[in-house]
């Protein structure tokens, strides 16, 4: 592509010492929990036989996910936190642009199964078992890595096809499409809105059909009220709380080309930390069934 820029060199939160030394405390126990807590879901599910049911798999894999995500950024994050020069090689920025789109939008893609898996259970039980059998929900969850592939694929083609002979600073922690490609030494006008199309319109369209499966779920629960139905609908507000936390601050960055505002780097600090660090807290607190697995796993360890 004609680029003679053969690194980028990021400028991070912030570029006084003091506030770059807390950076790193806060961002290396947001890491460290968000390993332990998914990892311990995962470990949690997988041990434990009551938790075999669909919401519990998509769960392990949300987790698995999470882990994931988060890898893609922080531990770069960190050690630029500790480094003078904060550079970052051509390939390896696109590298892990293209892992963060991959992960990024199978998140996306899962939470939305998991939304209809909710659906299912609170609207069609009698059929719950049939819908949402083990091999659909393998199918559904490759049907997710499957999507996220295709997504970043696009995102990263849609990169590396630009000349970048110029300036190479990127006003932010990692890389990603947006601050990218308004390095380029082209007219980038196409790329911003297909770039707007693809991310953006998937973060709006997946939390669209989100909100439409929730509103379905709460007129469900309006009109016939069990325990059963109470119970699904304590795991409906965790995934609400999930959802809010991961596709709003998406939506907010990928949706609007163009432009760009100081505000962003803390946005994307939401949906690359905190969202999944919070995640392990949100389905574990809220969900007596995964807490008293945990406890049987603790004192099965301690035995």
């Amino acid at each position: 592509n004609f680029s003679r820029v053969t690194e980028f060199i990021l400028l991070g939160l912030s570029d006084r010492r003091e506030l770059q030394v807390i950076f790193f405390t806060f961002f290396f126990l947001a890491y460290a929990m968000v390993l332990l807590g998914n990892l311990l879901i995962i470990v949690t599910v997988r041990t434990d036989p009551k938790l075999s049911s669909p919401v519990y798999f998509l769960l392990c894999n949300l987790s698995f996910i999470d882990i994931c995500c988060t890898s893609v950024t922080s531990p770069r994050m960190l050690v630029d936190l500790l480094s003078q020069r904060k550079a970052i090689a051509f390939e390896d920025c696109i590298a892990q642009l293209f892992f963060l789109h991959f992960v990024g939008a199978s998140e996306m893609f899962l939470l939305t199964v998991m939304a209809y898996d909710r659906y299912t259970a609170i609207c069609k039980p009698l059929h719950y078992t049939a819908i949402m059998s083990r091999q659909a929900c393998w199918v559904l969850v490759s049907a997710c890595w499957a999507g996220g592939f295709l997504h970043s694929i696009v995102q990263t083609l849609l990169t590396i096809q630009l000349p970048f002979c110029g300036p190479n600073k990127i006003d932010n922690y990692f890389c990603d499409v947006p601050p990218v490609i308004r390095l380029a030494c082209t007219d980038i006008y196409v790329t911003e809105w297909l770039m707007a199309s693809n991310s953006g319109l998937i973060s709006l369209v997946c939390f669209l059909v989100l909100v439409t499966s929730y509103t379905f779920i709460l007129v469900t629960i309006r009109v016939r009220l069990t325990e059963g139905h109470w119970k699904a609908l304590s795991t409906c507000a965790s995934h609400v709380m999930a959802v809010i936390l991961f596709f709003v601050p998406c939506t907010y960055i990928y949706l609007r080309p163009f432009s760009t505002f100081p505000s962003d780097k803390l946005v994307c600090v939401i949906y690359t930390v905190l969202s999944p660090v919070m995640n392990p807290l949100i389905y574990t607190l809220r969900n007596n069934e995964v807490k008293a697995s945990m406890w049987k796993l603790w004192k099965r360890c301690r035995v």
